[in-house]
């Protein structure tokens, strides 16, 4: 199996799209890739052994990505995904691409949402395993306070994120942010 692969730079960095059969697979925050990283290992556990073909647009990702960044927040929405994960996982990914941009769920919200209020800390584990962040977006969900937690990208990356998005939360500190 070959899965498509390209590299784009974006406002808060280069990130690596993976697509497979016209549907967006995994995408890292870093622009990093190889069999080393987290979401290649994730892709090849649940795909088996693929290999990876350079080239510059994936699955139509690249353009919609391109079109986020330059203002159009639900090009995201129309990006074709295929979740690869348990079926707990999968169901929490849904969920968040159910939240609109320009609005946040905390991680009890989430997990209430869907039918298991108890769950939090597992739908936050789930969170962090999303293999295709910012179409997921996992940026969106943030503390019961409104300060933000965790993300594969750095907290700064998040903050630029929901900013760019026009959402409110705490925000961090001038010295751990990026350039809006």
């Amino acid at each position: 199996m070959t899965l498509e692969f390209a590299i784009t730079n974006t406002p808060v960095g280069p990130m690596a799209l993976y697509g497979l059969e016209a549907k967006l697979v995994g995408l890292t925050l870093d622009g990093q890739h190889g069999a080393e990283h987290p979401v290649e290992r994730q892709l090849a556990r649940h795909l088996g052994a693929f290999s990876v073909r350079r080239v510059p647009e994936t699955a139509g990702a690249v353009a919609r990505l391109a079109r986020y960044f330059a203002g159009e927040l639900r090009a995201l929405e129309e990006q074709p995904v295929r979740l690869l994960g348990t079926d707990f996982q999968c169901d929490v990914w849904a969920a968040l691409r159910a939240i609109p941009a320009g609005e946040t769920r905390s991680y009890a919200v989430l997990a209430r949402s869907l039918g298991k209020p108890d769950a939090v800390r597992a739908v936050g584990a789930a969170n962090g395993a999303n293999p295709v962040a910012v179409f997921v977006p996992c940026h969106r969900v943030i503390g019961a306070n409104g300060s933000l937690w965790g993300y594969g990208g750095g907290l700064a990356m998040k903050q630029w994120l929901l900013r760019h998005e026009g959402a409110k939360f705490q925000p961090l500190a001038a010295q751990e942010t990026l350039p809006l």
